[in-house]
């Protein structure tokens, strides 16, 4: 999308595995891709939804992987 700038995810790795990026500087939309393979695909989110995924991811915190259960107890 023209216009888009794009950063890296603060909680994505160093090791260029598991990175995503956002541009959030475009008015009423908020976009997300891989940077693996920039070229395949952007997600596109409302700024409400994006900010309702932004707060689930926060409370939900860094033990939610895909693939894996959350630790017991």
């Amino acid at each position: 999308m023209t216009g888009a700038r794009w950063r890296k995810s603060t909680r994505s790795s160093s090791n260029g595995g598991n990175c995503v990026e956002v541009a959030d500087n475009l008015p009423g939309v908020v976009l997300v891709r891989d940077t693996k393979d920039r070229a395949g695909g952007t997600l596109a989110f409302g700024p409400v939804a994006w900010a309702g995924f932004v707060e689930l991811a926060k409370e939900i915190g860094p033990r939610a992987h895909l693939g894996h259960e959350p630790p017991a107890g």
